[in-house]
């Protein structure tokens, strides 16, 4: 705290500030490329940049995108166009069956503005700038697609069914389908904000 006030004197900074500052910060594609070889070794640094503007600039982003990143399961779906139609206008008699996943898979040669979700549903023209939020060097698209399966686990034998946690404990069989779709809207929306950061000056 004391830190951050002597840096900026005469700003109301408070505790609160200064988290979604750091979290605006880790986000920036400058700080990340400059730093890249000290943060593969060691915690993160969190430097001051120059101008109080900045600063507010970075305390926003955060805000912003921490409410985006916590409440990614309240986004909106984004409207993704499905191959066999709308599904507004399909007569689904057993949702369960209709939106069960059991591997997603990208479209032929990897084609990622396609997903195929199921023998039902297949998404294309699916933005390829949504790709670009990567989370643990992998997109976020990508860990969805991966953890909305069913998986054996090979050690233990023990299934992990995504349909399951859908149908069990969310009681919404479609909620891989929406949860695919709610952070391709997360993806999207979270690069808009960082490429819109002030270049870092420190």
């Amino acid at each position: 705290m004391t830190h951050f006030q002597t840096a900026y004197p005469g700003e109301a900074i408070t505790k609160d500030d200064i988290f979604y500052y750091t979290y605006g910060l880790l986000h920036s594609e400058d700080y990340r490329r400059r730093f890249a070889d000290n943060l593969t070794k060691e915690l993160p640094r969190i430097p001051c940049v120059k101008k109080p503007a900045d600063f507010w600039a970075l305390v926003q982003a955060g805000r912003i995108l921490g409410d985006l990143h916590v409440g990614y399961e309240t986004v909106a779906p984004y409207p993704v166009t499905i191959k066999q139609g709308d599904l507004s206008l399909a007569s689904i008699d057993d949702p369960k069956k209709f939106f069960r996943v059991e591997k997603m898979a990208f479209g032929k040669g990897k084609d990622r503005s396609v997903i195929h979700y199921n023998a039902n549903i297949t998404l294309i023209d699916v933005p390829l700038a949504a790709y670009d939020y990567v989370v643990n060097g992998k997109p976020a698209i990508d860990w969805v697609m991966e953890r909305q399966a069913i998986r054996p686990d090979k050690d233990s034998g023990i299934v992990n069914d995504a349909n399951d946690y859908a149908n069990e404990t969310i009681g919404d069989p479609r909620y891989p389908f929406d949860l695919l779709r709610r952070v391709i809207t997360v993806s999207l929306e979270t690069m808009k904000i960082v490429r819109a950061l002030p270049p870092l000056e420190i």
